[in-house]
């Protein structure tokens, strides 16, 4: 593809001219390659909670040694959010992109060399800090690509890429680990990012500077009312609401995804013996994040359809989040069940209303941040979340090695985590005002 930049596209029709039957449809592609960031992005974090029982067996690894390979995940990955979004804010998302992934793949392949507790924290480090500009690029991508009423279905459709990642991985994991040992598990999934870096490089420029978008398709894009020509400086950003709303939310709900994703396996290997084998361990977390993806789409569907039918962004964003928040409380009976099969639906409906919930919170920040700061805030408030990864990762680990690996506590926090979020939201931003910074 040559790259044949148009500082301003002519002749653009009025935003009240634009229908669908003349819109193209290129900022698709743009989801498209956001949705494979993002498998690719959960592909590298997830391989370690479906090796960690072959991994705990070679190394004599306890809870609490686990529960530290988590946590140097963590502690790295609030490092890099708080510093990747203002870097992608001024380098621009093209470049910030494809540095982070070049970065994190390397770090994930660096997994296959480690032989202690240190070497895996030193490489999940690595991947923490890279793997941090995966969501403030993709939000600021969905910012300058989208208007805001179909924010929320392009976050929720790159957004079931992690869910796509992690129904890959228990497929290709188990079987590479199996035949060729699990170091090269880590170097085949460390080796897929290069594919999507050069796509990223070949298909991806700014829209008004992009030679396959039309001028009605540019013209829809920009449809909503253009962001003032003005300056967001990084540490203004902690003085409003928007920031707060949606890192106290992030604080709030993440760390259980990170508990999904990190313990779910280990947990249907205690509680019900399943082995890591695509056979035994890879249908029911199949289906898991089968229901996780449905989720994140059917999310983002909800809000985008209510505010399509005349509901105001707040009242559908807010609705949606109420509807994801209730249908994650029936996981604290998880622990509790018999029956394998009941305990994987009851966290398959958790994690498919975790993503449907997160879908439409990160399309807040695009809703109420100017597009000039939304990988910041989304990079603060993906900081939060990440703190809070590390204190669950701290908790699960003692509780578990105190309990002799009850699970019942955590799933206790995560029923109502949702709810409490929401609500957090709603006092700290009751109408979705606007970001102003003098």
């Amino acid at each position: 593809m040559q790259n044949n930049p148009q500082s301003v596209k002519e002749d653009a029709p009025a935003a009240t001219d634009i229908t669908r039957a003349n819109v193209g449809r290129y900022r698709w592609v743009i989801c498209a390659l956001l949705f494979f960031a993002a498998t690719i992005n959960y592909m590298d974090r997830q391989i370690i909670g479906l090796l960690k029982p072959i991994l705990a067996k070679e190394f004599n690894w306890t809870e609490t040694d686990y529960a530290n390979v988590v946590f140097s995940f963590q502690l790295a990955y609030a490092i890099g959010l708080l510093l990747v979004g203002g870097i992608i804010d001024r380098i621009g998302v093209k470049r910030g992109f494809s540095l982070a992934v070049i970065l994190w793949s390397i770090a994930a392949a660096a997994h296959g060399f480690a032989r202690s507790v240190f070497g895996f924290c030193a490489a999940r480090f690595g991947l923490g800090l890279a793997e941090a500009g995966n969501f403030p690029a993709s939000i600021k991508s969905v910012g300058e690509w989208f208007p805001k009423k179909e924010r929320a279905l392009a976050t929720g459709l790159f957004n079931s890429g992690t869910n796509v990642g992690a129904l890959v991985t228990p497929l290709l994991v188990p079987w590479l680990a199996n035949n060729w040992g699990w170091p090269t598990a880590f170097y085949v999934t460390g080796a897929v990012g290069t594919i999507w870096v050069l796509l990223w490089s070949w298909l991806y420029h700014e829209p008004d500077r992009h030679p396959h978008v039309s001028a009605q398709e540019l013209a829809y894009i920009r449809s909503d009312p253009p962001d003032p020509p003005q300056q967001y400086p990084w540490a203004k950003l902690f003085g409003h609401r928007q920031t707060w709303a949606f890192s106290l939310a992030k604080l709030l709900t993440d760390p259980f995804w990170w508990f999904y994703l990190f313990w779910i396996p280990p947990f249907l290997n205690d509680q019900f013996g399943v082995k890591v084998d695509p056979k035994e361990m890879g249908l029911p977390v199949l289906t898991i994040y089968m229901m996780a993806s449905v989720g994140s789409i059917g999310g983002g569907w909800i809000s985008s359809r209510l505010i399509k039918q005349g509901w105001s962004v707040n009242a559908g964003r807010k609705t949606a989040m109420l509807v994801c928040a209730i249908a994650v409380v029936p996981i604290i009976f998880a622990s509790k069940v018999a029956n394998m099969w009941t305990a994987v639906l009851l966290i398959g409906l958790a994690a498919a209303a975790h993503q449907g919930f997160s879908a439409n919170l990160f399309t807040l920040v695009s809703d109420t941040v100017p597009r000039k700061a939304v990988s910041s805030v989304v990079g603060i408030g993906g900081m939060a979340g990440a703190m809070g990864g590390m204190f669950i990762a701290k908790i699960v680990g003692y509780v578990l090695d105190a309990t002799g690996k009850n699970y019942l506590v955590p799933f206790l926090m995560a029923g109502f985590a949702y709810l409490v979020a929401l609500a957090v939201v709603h006092l700290v931003l009751p109408k979705l005002q606007p970001m102003k910074i003098e």
